[in-house]
């Protein structure tokens, strides 16, 4: 994952363009087991009340000032442009250049991201300090800069790519994150490598559930998305989750449905109580990310967004640092382990009823110690709850959040249970 991030890094992504193309195309050609479907969505299609912005596509971007100095190179850093800014070629005066130059006084080291997707606008972004330089040699100066954006804003189509893993049952978890954020490590490329890993993963083994991966632009691919498999989703999809900001080594967080309350919510409060000290949950109030679409009124699907440190919370965020020395081998392994903990809880979780009544003999089908001890009987208290509890009512995850256990320790003793014929699984009414 960290040296697909060092390739990826620095490639122009946006809304559409090119720089999301070449960013498929490497997922796609670097999943040797799963399959990437790319698709090309034409500018102006409805979805829902939006539509598909056009295509925008950089080929250099520049301030040249009055003593020769090139500056805001996007070449350099693609954050030194305003997103979709609009191609333009003019001589400007630092009082008129300035009204087109964002900076963050709080952080001036920090280059800002800035976008203006829906309305016509050119810009550029640059540490405060240099726009303090800046300032102070030109501000009563009558001298101009030169101004260019080679970039085109044109009727052209927005790329999304979708594996579809099978699994036992057509039934679906789904997973989504985005690929419209320029040269930002954590806040972007961190979800892109989740889902590429969970993909290589998910496709050579065999899964309870299908899996359905989403590389969208972010609020317009997810409602375009939407706008097209909303009642196919409705039907298929058992829980999802959006994953963005998860490539740092800070504490484990996730943002919640409205509901705080599905499948999706349940097993992540589940896996971080017992694995991770310290974590954060956030309430729906709080969301910014796709959890805005695939949760919204009308589609409700059960969705939360896995991250470690959320958007908006560290202090990196939406600036130049927010690079790669975010990320490292050992903090996506370990946020890959918390993604596979959590599906796992989402795999096993289901409806069980006891086959016999009263307390089973576990001795006889050798699942109970053969001598009595204090000790034996604090051992297979979890066991005995797990199996007690299996009314064919609760679902393995009410019970372990009854009974206090990890559900992960207990699948051993699950699949014991089932083999031996003393649990099986509740049929769903139609």
């Amino acid at each position: 994952m960290y040296a697909l991030a060092q390739t990826l890094f620095k490639i122009p992504r946006s809304l559409s363009g090119d720089g999301n193309r070449k960013t498929l195309n490497i997922l796609k050609d670097s999943l040797k087991t799963a399959t990437l479907e790319i698709y090309e969505i034409p500018t102006n299609t409805r979805a829902f009340d939006w539509k598909i912005p056009k295509e925008w596509n950089v080929k250099d971007a520049y301030i040249i000032t009055p003593s020769g100095e090139k500056i805001c190179d996007f070449k350099e850093n693609n954050l030194h442009l305003v997103g979709y800014s609009i191609p333009t070629r003019v001589q400007l005066t630092f009082a008129e250049l300035k009204e087109h130059l964002h900076f963050l006084e709080k952080q001036p080291k920090a280059i800002p991201y800035i976008t203006s997707y829906y309305k016509e606008y050119f810009g550029f972004c640059l540490d405060f300090a240099s726009f303090k330089a800046l300032q102070k040699e030109y501000e009563n100066s009558q001298e101009k800069f030169q101004v260019i954006i080679d970039s085109k804003l044109e009727n052209g189509a927005m790329s999304y790519g979708e594996i579809r893993i099978p699994g036992k049952s057509k039934q679906e978890i789904v997973l989504s994150t985005y690929i419209c954020h320029p040269q930002m490590a954590n806040n972007e490329l961190s979800g892109i490598l989740m889902c590429y890993a969970l993909a290589k993963l998910l496709s050579q083994r065999e899964n309870r559930y299908s899996y359905r991966i989403l590389f969208v632009p972010e609020t317009i691919g997810s409602i375009y998305y939407l706008s097209r498999h909303l009642n196919a989703l409705k039907e298929s999809c058992v829980a999802g989750f959006i994953l963005t900001c998860i490539g740092d080594n800070r504490n484990y967080s996730v943002l919640h449905s409205k509901s705080e309350n599905n499948l999706a919510d349940r097993a992540t409060k589940h896996i971080l109580k017992h694995f991770y000290k310290n974590f954060k949950t956030y309430s729906y109030l709080e969301r910014g990310s796709d959890e805005r679409q695939y949760c919204a009124p009308g589609v409700d699907l059960p969705f939360c967004t896995l991250m470690r440190t959320k958007f908006g919370e560290y202090l990196e965020y939406h600036t130049s640092l927010d690079d790669l020395s975010l990320l490292s081998a050992q903090s996506l392994s370990e946020s890959l382990e918390y993604v596979l903990r959590v599906l796992k809880a989402v795999e096993i979780n289901d409806v069980y009823e006891n086959t016999i009544l009263c307390e089973p003999q576990l001795g006889k089908r050798g699942l109970y110690p053969t001598l009595s001890t204090k000790d034996s009987i604090h051992q297979i208290k979890d066991m005995r709850n797990l199996l007690m509890y299996c009314d064919g009512k609760l679902d393995l995850l009410e019970i372990a959040e009854i009974c206090g256990f990890n559900l992960l320790d207990l699948e051993e003793y699950l699949e014991k249970f089932i083999a031996s014929g003393l649990l099986k699984k509740k049929e769903k009414k139609c």
